[in-house]
């Protein structure tokens, strides 16, 4: 059985597994409110460096997996993060605050599972923390694909045909066109399906193939069929804002240019800021719609069939390439933590011609988008000229770029095994 969240606690303390590098600071005083980032992912790693540059002291809860944003400068203490279900994870969050003098922290949650966490416990994890994402009865409608093409529907924008089947023989007479995907509705959990983000079907017998390993994975209810918008990376963009009560505040626009894979994109490797207007008046109507509160990205497509940007995804919570807005003139961590703060966010729009990469991941995407002719070596090696913000590396902290690689190495390491094992 999991430890509660004090003994988990206590128990790091004993086994070594906490690090600390400097004295817990009273979050009584505004000057000395640090804040505490769930994940230490690349995500996290942004945040802890915009906040630690300017002095707000960043602790960091990291899992046996991702560790970069523990190994920054700026990180001044970090926490490996218990097991245990949802409810042991709230109260180990509200544990660390009282036995650290962290109460009154900015609690920032970096994925999917962490968000879900701290909207669904909002109410009590918002005694100890200030918190920088609605709770769960205004978060639903973007983390919940269901929702989400619900709300898309009903505020008028275009968004990909989808449908939630009942059973298996509902779907063996689903008259449709054809290729389509399959898709989880929520991404919380870590199965096969959620890691790829979507499976990509060209026939019926595919389809219920795949519908069968994807209920041994979900229950059949968070199972979507949706339609594929053709277009690779290139076709994709994503309005990306700080908003108050759907209004925003600060925003930038962005074109995902290349990602891995190149289809759906679990994670992109090039993004850059464009001057794309077709996205933004659907994306403020979609926030204002639930007078949303917070960070966000809305990922859309553009269909070629139709010239229409048909909306994906959301992402309520820092991104992977957030860090591209300092770059463009809007550092959104920084930004929210002014707002939960109450202090005053000055009106900010990313400038157009700014790049992000993910070096280490981009380089072997764009070699094989080479050798595929839909890249050029020349068009290449002009994307890596101009401002451009890296994701990991960075001259004034530069041991999460020398640990990348081995961590990488590992984690593929790790999943080899498991598979040559199963």
């Amino acid at each position: 059985m999991a430890a509660s969240g004090e003994d988990a606690v206590a128990s790091q303390l004993r086994d070594g597994s906490m690090v600390v590098r400097s004295q817990p600071l009273d979050g009584g005083n505004l000057d000395h409110v640090g804040a505490l980032v769930t994940g230490a992912d690349y995500r996290a790693l942004g945040v802890v460096r915009s906040l630690g540059r300017r002095g707000v002291p960043v602790w960091v809860l990291r899992s046996e997996n991702d560790m970069l944003a523990a190994t920054s400068r700026y990180a001044c203490g970090t926490l490996s993060w218990p097991g245990g279900n949802e409810a042991e994870r709230a109260d180990f969050l509200a544990s660390v605050a009282k036995r650290h003098g962290l109460k009154g922290w900015v609690l920032f949650p970096t994925d999917d599972e962490a968000v879900g966490l701290v909207a669904r416990h909002h109410a009590s994890l918002s005694e100890y923390f200030r918190l920088t994402i609605p709770p769960w009865e205004t978060l639903r409608w973007l983390c919940d694909k269901r929702l989400l093409h619900d709300l898309a529907r009903d505020v008028g924008i275009d968004h990909p045909w989808t449908i939630c089947p009942r059973s298996r023989e509902e779907l063996s007479d689903l008259d449709c066109p054809f290729p389509v995907i399959v898709k989880p509705a929520l991404r919380e959990t870590s199965n096969s399906l959620t890691i790829r983000k979507a499976w990509w079907v060209e026939d019926r017998q595919s389809l219920l193939d795949r519908y069968d390993e994807a209920s041994a994975l979900l229950p059949p209810e968070m199972i979507l069929i949706q339609e594929f918008v053709p277009g690779l990376g290139e076709t994709q963009f994503s309005y990306a804002a700080l908003c108050l009560d759907g209004q925003p505040l600060a925003w930038l626009v962005a074109r995902r240019a290349r990602q891995f894979p190149m289809d759906f994109g679990r994670f992109s490797t090039y993004v850059e800021t464009v001057d794309e207007p077709g996205i933004i008046e659907p994306s403020v109507r979609l926030l204002g719609s639930i007078r949303y509160t917070g960070l966000v990205e809305i990922e859309f497509k553009r269909d070629p069939r139709d010239g229409r940007y048909k909306v994906l995804d959301v992402n309520p919570r820092v991104w992977g390439w957030h860090t591209l807005g300092d770059r463009a003139g809007v550092d959104f961590s920084y930004l929210v933590w002014l707002m939960v703060h109450g202090e005053r966010v000055p009106e900010a729009r990313g400038r157009a011609g700014v790049r992000w990469i993910m070096g280490t991941r981009d380089l072997p995407i764009a070699a094989l988008e080479i050798l595929r002719g839909r890249l050029s070596l020349p068009c290449y090696l002009r994307s890596l000229h101009g401002p451009i913000e890296s994701a990991i590396l960075a001259s004034d902290d530069p041991w999460p770029s020398l640990v990348d690689l081995p961590l990488l190495g590992y984690r593929l390491g790790r999943r080899l095994l498991r598979q040559r094992m199963a």
